[in-house]
Protein backbone atom coordinates (compact mmCIF):
# COMPACT_ATOMS: atom_id res chain seq x y z
CA UNK A 1 0.00 0.00 0.00
CA UNK A 2 1.28 3.59 -1.07
CA UNK A 3 1.97 5.43 2.05
CA UNK A 4 -0.16 9.56 2.46
CA UNK A 5 1.90 12.41 2.62
CA UNK A 6 0.59 13.26 5.89
CA UNK A 7 1.70 9.91 7.43
CA UNK A 8 5.39 10.48 6.02
CA UNK A 9 5.54 14.29 6.58
CA UNK A 10 4.39 13.81 9.85
CA UNK A 11 6.19 10.72 10.95
CA UNK A 12 9.47 13.11 9.21
CA UNK A 13 8.49 16.06 11.42
CA UNK A 14 8.56 13.63 14.38
CA UNK A 15 11.61 12.66 14.12
CA UNK A 16 12.84 15.95 13.54
CA UNK A 17 11.39 17.11 16.98
CA UNK A 18 13.17 13.21 18.25
CA UNK A 19 16.22 15.02 17.48
CA UNK A 20 15.90 18.98 18.50
CA UNK A 21 14.78 17.04 21.72
CA UNK A 22 18.15 15.17 21.91
CA UNK A 23 20.27 18.56 21.23
CA UNK A 24 18.21 20.34 23.34
CA UNK A 25 19.00 17.90 26.39
CA UNK A 26 22.22 17.81 25.26
CA UNK A 27 23.35 21.01 24.02
CA UNK A 28 21.23 23.11 26.68
CA UNK A 29 20.64 21.13 29.53
CA UNK A 30 16.96 22.03 28.84
CA UNK A 31 14.18 19.34 30.03
CA UNK A 32 11.04 21.07 30.46
CA UNK A 33 9.88 22.94 27.50
CA UNK A 34 11.99 20.41 25.47
CA UNK A 35 9.98 17.39 26.86
CA UNK A 36 6.79 19.07 26.16
CA UNK A 37 7.61 19.90 22.69
CA UNK A 38 8.79 16.15 21.98
CA UNK A 39 5.28 15.04 23.16
CA UNK A 40 3.25 17.51 21.50
CA UNK A 41 5.67 16.94 18.09
CA UNK A 42 5.44 13.32 18.37
CA UNK A 43 1.27 13.25 19.29
CA UNK A 44 0.84 14.68 15.73
CA UNK A 45 1.70 11.79 13.79
CA UNK A 46 0.39 9.02 16.61
CA UNK A 47 -2.89 11.20 16.06
CA UNK A 48 -2.26 10.57 11.80
CA UNK A 49 -1.66 7.18 12.26
CA UNK A 50 -4.68 6.51 14.18
CA UNK A 51 -7.21 8.44 11.77
CA UNK A 52 -5.70 5.98 9.03
CA UNK A 53 -7.08 3.09 11.40
CA UNK A 54 -10.48 5.03 11.81
CA UNK A 55 -13.81 3.28 12.26
CA UNK A 56 -15.65 6.37 10.68
CA UNK A 57 -15.48 9.68 8.99
CA UNK A 58 -16.47 11.45 12.26
CA UNK A 59 -13.37 9.67 13.95
CA UNK A 60 -11.34 10.03 11.19
CA UNK A 61 -11.97 13.80 11.03
CA UNK A 62 -11.35 13.65 15.32
CA UNK A 63 -8.32 12.16 15.35
CA UNK A 64 -6.67 14.36 12.30
CA UNK A 65 -8.34 17.44 14.79
CA UNK A 66 -6.59 16.52 17.94
CA UNK A 67 -3.34 16.07 15.07
CA UNK A 68 -3.46 19.90 14.37
CA UNK A 69 -4.34 21.01 17.91
CA UNK A 70 -0.61 19.05 18.81
CA UNK A 71 0.60 20.99 16.14
CA UNK A 72 -0.83 24.01 17.29
CA UNK A 73 0.48 23.32 20.74
CA UNK A 74 4.02 22.57 18.95
CA UNK A 75 4.35 25.73 17.27
CA UNK A 76 3.87 27.25 20.22
CA UNK A 77 6.99 25.41 21.87
CA UNK A 78 8.80 26.10 19.63
CA UNK A 79 8.32 29.60 19.24
CA UNK A 80 8.74 29.27 23.08
CA UNK A 81 12.66 27.81 22.75
CA UNK A 82 13.19 30.17 19.89
CA UNK A 83 12.24 33.34 21.94
CA UNK A 84 14.02 32.22 24.94
CA UNK A 85 17.51 31.28 22.56
CA UNK A 86 17.17 27.68 22.65
CA UNK A 87 16.83 27.51 19.29
CA UNK A 88 18.97 29.37 16.43
CA UNK A 89 16.80 30.99 13.94
CA UNK A 90 17.49 28.61 11.05
CA UNK A 91 16.41 25.76 13.06
CA UNK A 92 13.23 27.36 14.35
CA UNK A 93 12.21 29.07 10.58
CA UNK A 94 13.05 25.13 9.39
CA UNK A 95 11.70 22.88 12.17
CA UNK A 96 8.48 25.60 12.54
CA UNK A 97 7.88 25.92 8.80
CA UNK A 98 7.61 22.04 8.81
CA UNK A 99 5.05 22.33 11.44
CA UNK A 100 2.61 24.99 9.81
CA UNK A 101 2.89 23.03 6.44
CA UNK A 102 1.36 20.12 8.17
CA UNK A 103 -1.60 22.05 9.65
CA UNK A 104 -2.36 23.10 6.68
CA UNK A 105 -2.48 19.42 4.98
CA UNK A 106 -4.33 18.11 7.99
CA UNK A 107 -6.92 21.23 8.36
CA UNK A 108 -6.89 20.95 4.04
CA UNK A 109 -7.99 16.87 4.94
CA UNK A 110 -10.27 17.89 7.43
CA UNK A 111 -12.28 20.57 5.45
CA UNK A 112 -12.37 18.19 2.01
CA UNK A 113 -13.65 14.86 4.30
CA UNK A 114 -16.37 17.28 6.11
CA UNK A 115 -17.15 18.64 2.28
CA UNK A 116 -17.39 15.15 0.88
CA UNK A 117 -19.58 14.16 4.21
CA UNK A 118 -21.88 16.78 3.11
CA UNK A 119 -22.15 16.11 -0.63
CA UNK A 120 -22.92 12.33 0.18
CA UNK A 121 -25.50 13.09 3.09
CA UNK A 122 -27.23 15.62 0.12
CA UNK A 123 -26.98 12.92 -2.19
CA UNK A 124 -28.67 10.60 0.28
CA UNK A 125 -31.83 12.60 1.07
CA UNK A 126 -32.06 13.51 -2.46
CA UNK A 127 -32.00 9.55 -3.12
CA UNK A 128 -34.59 9.70 -0.36
CA UNK A 129 -36.88 12.17 -1.34
CA UNK A 130 -37.04 9.91 -4.76
CA UNK A 131 -37.70 6.60 -3.25
CA UNK A 132 -40.69 8.19 -1.59
CA UNK A 133 -42.35 9.97 -4.82
CA UNK A 134 -41.71 6.59 -6.46
CA UNK A 135 -43.72 4.88 -3.81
Amino acid sequence: MKESTIRRKSFDFASRIVKAYKFLVSEHREYVLSKQLLRSGTSIGANVEEAVAASSSADFIHRLSIAVREARETSYWLRLLYDNDFLSEASFASIHGHNQELIKILTSIILTTKHNQQDKQKQQEKQDKQNEKNS
